[in-house]
């Protein structure tokens, strides 16, 4: 009992600190509130079942997931599913009050869990979670986000969104620069910064923003060759990590190389990709939506590969940030009818996928889902570019890592050893300081 009080102390300071930010991130939305659907009750199999689910953000999960029930609907009338909106943090906080105590008045049946954080409840709370390995099948989706939810050989989460990371980049600025399409795909970030050098001095715009606060440029490069702060058992892995002093180091290079544009918080950096003050954006397949708030911008913009890192053998291009996963609680008390209703819905319907990525832009992770209609329709804003078929591409070959228990925690102390690297210290003796640190942190 001790050491799951413990982690969830970790957890809940660790989503304090931490900076997520993704399609399927709590963007500052804290309305909770209930969305029922009223119903008959005329099968008696079912008559009188009630599911809840939890989940962040309006406009993408929250819609995902009624979206989801219309389906179920049309031949499950007769269960009762409501749909509650609740900030993440709230998420996290009441999830670990409860699970530590084994208390579940008021938990709901299915629940939202992001990725970075699956891997701390089915260390600790895997009793608490339904097996659904009956339901979900690995080879139906991406390799990297059913290694996230799996535990002890079984499946007990069902992957939904992809965060998989993309270069966005204007075609005007990159040609004026002198530069093709063609010199855009396949990218190494060597050749990143040398054509984001060319951007700024001859169309006068910086390449792409960089927060200070926010190393996940450093964990997108770390994972593309197939690393992370943790390794196989959970263990930290700070120092001796080629991947991880090798993506520093490209940071360190980016901020050198006087091309890119400091901003520090969400809305200075949606502000820099609408109004044209830099020529790309290398994030999550997630921030689509934002760019094409820029209307005036239609046509401007194409999407290509995640640079890999040239220096570094096993990087690719392929990465990935944010995304999440749909969870049952098995101890609730409507642990079959919450199974039934995932597998007929997150866990296997294309329909779903299909519809979802034309409402909210999902990029699905069910290998299934790139065969969609919608997946295969073009994009004007993206010149024509079918960018769903190349997520869904880009999605199959991100590498697989273990997120351990502690991403958030581990990470707020890195943000701090990358600045001080960035400003000139030894990265491998900081590398080998913060080690210490990450290790005393996360000790339980």
């Amino acid at each position: 009992m001790k050491e799951k009080k413990v982690f969830a102390m970790l957890l809940t300071a660790s989503l304090i600190l931490g900076v997520t930010a993704c399609g399927s991130s709590d963007k500052g939305n804290a309305e909770k509130g209930r969305d029922k659907k009223e119903t008959v009750n005329d099968n008696d199999d079912q008559a009188g079942e009630e599911l809840t689910i939890w989940a962040w953000d309006e406009a993408f999960n929250i819609k995902a997931a009624q979206n989801a029930r219309d389906i179920y609907m049309k031949t499950n009338p007769d269960v009762e599913i409501n749909i509650v909106t609740m900030a993440q943090d709230d998420i996290v906080a009441k999830l670990n009050t409860s699970l530590s105590s084994s208390s579940y008045e008021g938990l709901p049946d299915i629940v939202l869990i992001e990725d970075y954080k699956a891997q701390g409840y089915l260390t600790l709370y895997q009793d608490e979670f339904a097996d659904l390995s009956d339901i979900v099948k690995a080879e139906d989706f991406a390799e990297y986000k059913t290694a996230v939810c799996q535990t002890g050989g079984k499946i007990y989460g069902v992957p939904f969104d992809s965060g998989v990371a993309a270069t966005f980049y204007r075609k005007d600025y990159i040609e004026q620069a002198g530069f093709t399409q063609k010199d855009m795909r396949n990218l190494t970030w060597e050749k990143y910064m040398e054509i984001g050098k060319a951007v700024k001095e001859k169309c006068g715009v910086q390449m792409c923003t960089l927060d200070p606060s926010d190393i996940g440029q450093v964990r997108m490069m770390m994972q593309s060759a197939g690393a992370w702060y943790t390794g196989d058992k959970g263990e930290v892995t700070i120092a001796g990590n080629k991947a991880l002093k090798d993506a520093i180091g490209i940071y360190k290079a980016l901020v050198d190389s006087d091309c890119t544009k400091q901003v520090s918080d969400w809305n200075q950096f949606v502000g820099a990709l609408n109004n044209g003050e830099v020529a790309s954006v290398i994030s999550g397949c997630w921030v689509a939506p934002s760019i094409q708030k820029a209307e005036d911008q239609s046509g401007k913009w194409a999407v290509a590969e995640f640079p890999k890192m040239e220096a570094n053998q096993d990087s690719v291009n392929a990465s990935s940030i944010g995304g999440g996963g749909w969870y049952v609680l098995k101890n609730v008390g409507n642990q079959e009818t919450a199974k039934d209703f995932l597998k007929k819905t997150f866990a296997s319907s294309v329909e779903l996928m299909n519809t979802l990525a034309a409402d909210i832009t999902l990029v699905s992770t069910m290998n299934a889902a790139a065969e969609a209609e919608n997946y295969k329709k073009g994009n004007a804003f993206f010149g024509g570019q079918e960018i769903f078929k190349d997520f869904a591409a880009w999605t199959a070959r991100v590498p697989s890592v273990n997120y351990g228990l502690n991403t958030y925690a581990i990470e707020d102390l890195m943000t701090k050893a990358v600045q001080a690297i960035v400003g000139g210290a030894d990265a491998d003796s900081t590398l080998n300081d913060y080690q210490a640190q990450a290790e005393a942190a996360t000790a339980q």
